[in-house]
């Protein structure tokens, strides 16, 4: 089986990309690789408009195993882009560990209704596909990994992956600072009105992960939000950076559901924090409603891979470990 490898030029000479790797099994059949499908540039995505208010929003349960991360797996295995075609099978590799994991902990009593992952399509594309055809609720990301600023992972071509997957969720990552650079914070807000009016028109949940600088109250996360739905950038989840306080998360929830968003909701990031950091942030949130679940990754699984990368656990060892540390999480938000 022969992969799909596209060069780059650079100052350099040739080089491949990592973003580029792409396994022909991993391809719907019949789906060509360049999607052309047109946009529908009269997305309904005002606040005045009728069918967009009753469809925006999520309410059920969302527990996300979130294992996205691109720059992160390949700091974690030491690689250094260009990857090699074997490097890039083995990060595959490892993101199906993972999601072994997810798979066993549906087992351990975490239910598949309140459940997600959340996957890159980069290294990840051919779990996404195993998951729609499983049934369980997918989310995919959209963003080039490991940046300060906001760019589709694959640019203008970015409609053409979410189709090949037809995700329930689509996501974005963003580091936002209302009081930083300008021109960043408006290139990051035309992209997220880019993929937030793709996703309302053609049918797709979306979900807005937002870091912002830390700080000891949650003021500039409020106002990032604000500023971003003054742009008529929609989100239907927000994925925000736990807190210790009720009061926090309750602000955040106010604004979240502002201005006739009764329906959107938001979910708790785990930072890669320590179980007993991410554990009061999970029962502080429980307590709050509006916040509908988590999404813990790092927390999970890296301690897991770490001991699999040493050889000090087997395959079914890691998968083990992280299917039962993702129910214990499960198990701490809905206790």
């Amino acid at each position: 089986m022969k992969n799909i490898v596209s060069l780059k030029t650079t100052t350099c000479g040739l080089r491949i990309h990592y973003s580029t790797f792409l396994l022909k099994s991993q391809v719907p059949e019949g789906a060509p690789l360049e999607y052309n499908r047109p946009m529908n540039t009269n997305a309904p995505n005002t606040l005045q408009n009728k069918d967009f208010l009753e469809n925006l929003g999520y309410t059920k349960r969302l527990c996300i195993l979130p294992f996205d991360h691109r720059s992160y797996f390949e700091q974690l295995l030491g690689f250094t882009e260009p990857l090699t075609e074997s490097q890039a099978n083995q990060l595959t590799d490892y993101k199906k560990v993972v999601y072994d994991g997810y798979k066993k902990s549906l087992s351990l009593g975490v239910p598949q209704n309140e459940s997600a992952i959340l996957v890159d399509d980069v290294f990840g594309l051919d779990i996404l596909l195993d998951a729609k055809e499983q049934g369980y609720t997918v989310l995919q990301s959209t963003e080039k990994s490991g940046l300060d600023h906001f760019e589709f992972e694959h640019g203008n071509d970015f409609p053409s992956w979410i189709e090949k997957v037809q995700p329930t969720f689509t996501k974005v990552l963003i580091r936002y600072n209302v009081d930083g650079d300008k021109d960043s914070n408006k290139k990051t807000l035309s992209g997220l009105k880019t993929i937030s009016d793709y996703s309302h028109a053609h049918g797709y949940k979306f979900l807005i992960e937002i870091l912002v600088p830390s700080q000891e109250t949650p003021d500039l996360l409020i106002r990032a939000m604000r500023e971003i739905q003054s742009a008529d950038i929609e989100a239907d989840v927000w994925k925000i950076e736990g807190m210790s306080q009720r009061e926090d998360y309750e602000q955040v929830v106010t604004v979240a559901t502002s201005t006739n968003r009764p329906n959107v909701s938001v979910v708790v990031l785990g930072k890669n924090q320590t179980d007993e950091v991410v554990e009061n942030w999970l029962t502080t949130g429980a307590q709050v409603p509006g916040i509908i679940g988590f999404a813990v990754g790092r927390t999970v699984f890296l301690n897991a891979l770490m001991k699999f990368q040493s050889g000090d656990y087997t395959r079914d060892q890691a998968v083990d470990e992280i299917a039962e540390r993702f129910f214990h999480f499960y198990s701490v938000f809905t206790q």
